[in-house]
């Protein structure tokens, strides 16, 4: 299973991308202790030494949608400016998204079919008798060209098989713009409630869930006195 994290700051100030730097270290850090292989596919840095606006990492794991779902989000933490002494600000918020993996950007020979076809036009008896023109299709896409530019078949068939390479490219290119567009609408979709995770401090500490325990005990003496006062 492969699945592809990115880790913006959005259009937030040089603080936020100071998070994303941190964030980023744990977040690898977290995922080699799960096991789950990391590859860094981009990392845009920010324009303070030490941070970084965006990263996309790509995981690859059997079983990582515990791990995933652990971080997609809103990340907060909870510390003094790093760049501006005074700033009063003490809350600091960054992104993570899943973003679509791009399809693959190469063509096995074993997915193109050819078709043999009679050509069209001008050419006299040999273009209406011979079957020279061929119809190259990728078959998992459905992308098709023609090539009916020589005599020869064999011809067709090099030149359509070029043809077919050049549109995948294109093709391929308009996904990679379309990736493109959402990781862009992805740095603007961060909300500030509800963050999966908080961090707090210089040294970057993930805050503590602190359980009342004495709370619980009560709400469990309680149970257990309606259970038995219902028998």
């Amino acid at each position: 299973m492969e699945k592809i994290i990115q880790i913006t700051s959005g259009r937030g100030p040089a603080e936020c991308s100071w998070v994303v730097a941190q964030v980023l270290k744990v977040f690898l850090e977290e995922a080699a202790d799960h096991k789950i292989k990391t590859t860094l596919l981009q990392r845009e840095t920010g324009i303070e030494n030490g941070t970084v606006e965006t990263a996309t990492i790509l995981l690859e794991s059997n079983d990582m949608s515990g791990f995933i779902n652990s971080w997609i989000g809103t990340i907060q933490w909870i510390g003094q400016s790093q760049f501006r002494k005074f700033h009063k600000r003490k809350n600091w918020f960054i992104g993570i998204f899943e973003i679509d993996k791009a399809k693959s950007t190469q063509i096995s020979e074993n997915d193109i079919q050819y078709q043999a076809m009679r050509s069209s036009g001008a050419g006299g008896q040999h273009v209406n008798k011979v079957s020279s023109a061929i119809r190259a299709t990728h078959v998992p896409t459905g992308i098709s060209v023609v090539s009916m530019d020589s005599r020869s078949q064999h011809q067709n068939k090099k030149l359509a098989t070029e043809r077919l390479l050049q549109k995948f490219k294109e093709e391929t290119v308009k996904q990679f713009k379309t990736a493109f567009q959402a990781q862009w609408m992805n740095q603007l979709q961060i909300q500030r409630g509800n963050p999966v995770r908080v961090f707090q401090g210089s040294d970057f500490k993930k805050q503590k869930q602190i359980k009342n325990y004495k709370q619980e005990r009560q709400r469990l003496k309680r149970e257990d006195y309606f259970d038995r006062d219902s028998s």
